[in-house]
């Protein structure tokens, strides 16, 4: 299975490359790619369009502001979307965010945190769904799981 990273700009790379960082962790392929839903909606309707007949099994679309490529592109093909929200400097990523989870009813985009801690979450979602039919990925997840109960017991000896 093939993940799509896209976002609107090229400064949301940032944050994005937390996906991908997540992915790469999974063994998971992933293109990238920079679709602006206001800059070049034409572009966009293509990607949506084409996205699974290119190989694409699921869309993490990160945006900020009017934040409108993730529910876009949901608008546009039946691939499961994961949105990510980007901080914004003038509202800090609340414009983002609600832009993103408040869909229409028929419209899903599976809505992350704002930010690095979404960017990431968007990534092992992506990784959980595609586990759900990769027997290697499902076991990366458990192992992944084991080293955050590990980190956790590492800050709780810190405590000692």
């Amino acid at each position: 299975m093939t993940v799509g990273i896209i976002m609107g700009s090229s400064s949301d790379w940032s944050t994005m490359k937390h996906s991908a960082e997540m992915l790469d962790y999974f063994g998971i392929s992933y293109e990238t790619k920079v679709v602006s839903a206001h800059r070049t909606p034409e572009m966009m309707v293509e990607y949506a369009k084409n996205a699974t007949s290119e190989g694409i099994d699921i869309i993490i679309a990160g945006a900020g502001g009017a934040a409108h490529l993730p529910g876009m592109i949901a608008s546009l093909t039946n691939a499961p979307v994961i949105g990510v929200p980007i901080e914004s400097k003038s509202l800090k990523g609340m414009d983002s965010l609600l832009s993103i989870v408040q869909m229409p009813g028929g419209i899903p985009v599976a809505t992350q945190a704002i930010g690095i801690p979404g960017a990431k979450n968007a990534g092992l979602l992506a990784a959980r769904m595609i586990g759900m039919s990769d027997q290697a990925v499902f076991e990366k997840l458990s192992e992944y799981t084991k080293s955050l109960e590990k980190k956790v017991e590492d800050m709780q000896n810190d405590l000692k």
